[in-house]
């Protein structure tokens, strides 16, 4: 995925939305102080991978969110809701700057529409977010959306129910953005690339472990 960084709206749903195949890498890219997809299926098998490459996601990240969270319930000062929770990126660029007005210094910009972000503050129409990697800032609240996606922690198997003996859909790779359509107990269902399925959700980034949702 790309991030660019420079050296230095939020929807009202709460919903999902996968990347378009084709669209190319998700994620952030350096800035100067000037300034899913799915490869071909084999034949008989419909085994996709869904792959972006040069992810790292760090588990360590998520447990930190996911403890935040658990110790600190809160409601946003704006909107009125959860804090943290979970948003995704509306267009395919979006600044990250060091606060909430258009005066402060970009420090990346994100370049993948349906990129998941974690919200963890509010102020005005400013929404302070949180990465996959960890790095925060503040994106202006429009370019947000409440449509939920999630980013494969890991190599893992879309399966067709929520059962590790169930058939094989797609092979999914490390850092495929996929859509969430629903989330119950350990597993969650997902759609990519036209196909949709059943994943672990301890292989996410983008949904907490006691979250449940159709």
């Amino acid at each position: 995925m790309r991030k660019s960084n420079s050296l230095p709206a939020e929807g009202r749903n709460a919903h999902a939305g996968a990347a378009a195949p084709g669209r190319g890498g998700i994620g952030r890219s350096l800035r100067s102080p000037g300034g899913a997809h799915a490869d071909g299926g084999r034949a008989g098998r419909r085994t996709f991978l869904l792959a972006l490459a040069g992810l790292a996601l760090a588990p360590a990240r998520q447990i930190a969110a996911d403890e935040t969270r658990r110790m600190a319930p809160a409601r946003g000062p704006v909107t009125g809701l959860p804090l943290p929770r979970f948003v995704s990126l509306k267009p395919d660029r979006a600044n990250l700057r060091r606060g909430p007005a258009a005066k402060y210094r970009i420090d990346w910009v994100y370049r993948s529409r349906g990129l998941p972000l974690e919200v963890i503050g509010e102020y005005g129409n400013w929404r302070r977010v949180r990465d996959w990697e960890g790095i925060t800032g503040w994106i202006y609240a429009p370019l947000l959306s409440g449509r939920r996606t999630a980013l494969a922690r890991e190599a893992v198997k879309m399966l067709s129910r929520p059962d590790a003996r169930s058939f094989l859909v797609a092979r999914i790779e490390r850092g495929a953005l996929l859509r969430l359509v629903a989330c119950r107990g350990d597993w969650c269902k997902v759609r990519a690339a036209g196909l949709s399925g059943w994943v672990p959700r301890s292989a996410l980034w983008g949904v907490y472990p006691d979250e449940e949702f159709d």
